[in-house]
């Protein structure tokens, strides 16, 4: 199963896309999970301009409820020599929910990563991550993820804990390491403001974006999850995500409005 498979994203002419809001793409709360949208937008770029993802960026402006058909309409702004800037607008009946802003290319310098991964444990000898019964019927029941770094949910008891915290991460039956695969698990930076805080939380995604280093195969991803602040109820954060093999495959960051949740 590639990328596109899993968002069940289909072309429909030059310039436009479609996906329909299910169990797969859609978070608890039964509207378009964020990064999906991210990787929708993210991926019809990519056909588009026929270049690879070197950043995207969502910008969160509603919801796509459960069952709506979602249109991505593509813009290839500027194409250079090297680099294709360009944007994205998802709608629903018209009403723009997403929009989407990525630069696309390829080029030719590389250096090592500037950052070392976490030192964590590998991912069959991590536990799994437990989830309440709130996350069932979502996307959640697609990607599996498991505790590297921090509590698992149970254990959230009041107490301030670590800012950086770790998943490890994999769509059972994807194989495909690509930017929209890296857009879906680095919207879990999301549920990072419960370890420090050490209170149960649920966030709202703002915005979304992905940064691209080095693309490789790999079964699992982990998601290194640094959580920067919470002030006036939004909190901010990036996520680090490295392959089984520890090359780093990309960076993500989004804001979020956060809120307690007192959950049984």
């Amino acid at each position: 199963m590639n990328a596109g498979e899993f968002l069940g994203l289909e072309r429909r002419d030059e310039r436009t896309w479609s996906l329909r809001v299910n169990e797969r793409v859609m978070t608890p709360g039964r509207f378009l999970f964020g990064g999906c949208a991210l990787a929708a937008g993210a991926l019809a770029l990519e056909q588009a301009s026929g270049r690879p993802t070197v950043w995207a960026s969502a910008q969160y402006l509603s919801y796509a409820p459960e069952g709506a058909e979602v249109l991505v309409s593509t813009e290839l702004a500027v194409v250079g020599g090297h680099v294709t800037q360009a944007r994205a607008v998802a709608t629903v009946d018209d009403v723009a929910v997403v929009t989407i802003n990525a630069a696309l290319g390829t080029g030719t310098l590389t250096a090592s990563p500037w950052t070392d991964q976490a030192s964590v444990a590998p991912p069959l000898d991590c536990p799994p991550r437990n989830l309440p019964s709130w996350y069932q019927n979502s996307i959640f029941d697609h990607v599996e993820t498991r505790l590297a770094l921090g509590r698992r949910f149970a254990e959230i008891d009041g107490t301030p804990g670590s800012p950086v915290t770790a998943l490890w991460a994999r769509i059972p039956g994807h194989l495909e390491t690509s930017a929209s695969t890296i857009a879906i698990l680095g919207d879990l930076v999301a549920g990072g403001s419960m370890d420090p805080l050490g209170r149960r939380t649920r966030s709202r995604s703002l915005d979304n974006t992905i940064r691209i280093a080095t693309l490789e195969p790999t079964e699992w991803v982990l998601c290194e999850i640094h959580m920067h602040a919470l002030a006036g109820g939004f909190a901010q954060g990036t996520a680090f995500l490295w392959s089984e093999s520890g090359t780093l495959l990309a960076t993500a960051s989004q804001s979020m409005a956060t809120r307690l949740w007192e959950a049984p």
